[in-house]
């Protein structure tokens, strides 16, 4: 039996994560500046914000380092997204193997989304990766052995005349596969 769907904000419900961007849209400082402010206002355990991030624009000396250590398969579309943004964790207390904050992982994909939510009200679609070198990337941009590179993020202009399917707007996508809210509650309660 299928709940129905409950009223969401636009922006949550127009949200996707696209594999092609405008590669005519440059990002401004501002679109950056207003990501980042964003994430600064995300929740955190105790208030610590154990997150960093490396950012480039699309065409900076950054974004190629970046890309350098992208996976094939993420080599493909997120160097075409204006901006790249690596999502880094404080992970533990420096030189010792003791966690920084047992909720650092989960308060940086809260910062993360933040971001995602700014981007998209900006409209910047993003789209969450994985595909890439994290020791290349480590070594590359000198992180410390508390912090830990986790994942990225591509943010960008999906282009309004492409055909491809990925780039249609998501009304016009079959919808994936989404849990049906009374899957997502534990068995039992």
């Amino acid at each position: 039996m299928t709940t129905p769907e409950p009223d969401l904000h636009p922006l949550l419900r127009s949200r996707w994560s696209p594999t092609v961007f405008d590669r005519s849209f440059q990002a401004a400082q501002s679109h950056v500046s207003s990501l980042l402010e964003a994430a600064r206002w995300a929740p955190s355990a105790g208030n610590s914000q154990p997150w960093s991030f490396i950012v480039a624009r699309r065409g900076d000396g950054t974004h190629h380092r970046i890309v350098t250590h992208l996976a094939a398969s993420s080599r493909r579309w997120a160097p075409h997204a204006s901006i790249l943004v690596v999502n880094v964790c404080h992970r533990y207390v420096e030189d010792t193997d003791w966690e920084y904050s047992e909720f650092s992982v989960y308060d940086l994909g809260q910062a993360v989304a933040h971001m995602t939510l700014q981007g998209q009200a900006m409209g910047l679609a993003a789209r969450q990766f994985r595909a890439f070198d994290r020791d290349a990337l480590t070594a590359e941009f000198a992180i410390a052995p508390h912090w830990q590179i986790m994942t990225m993020t591509a943010f960008g202009v999906v282009p309004r005349d492409s055909r491809a399917d990925e780039a249609a707007p998501p009304s016009e996508h079959v919808p994936r596969h989404r849990r049906d809210i009374g899957e997502l509650l534990w068995p039992g309660t």
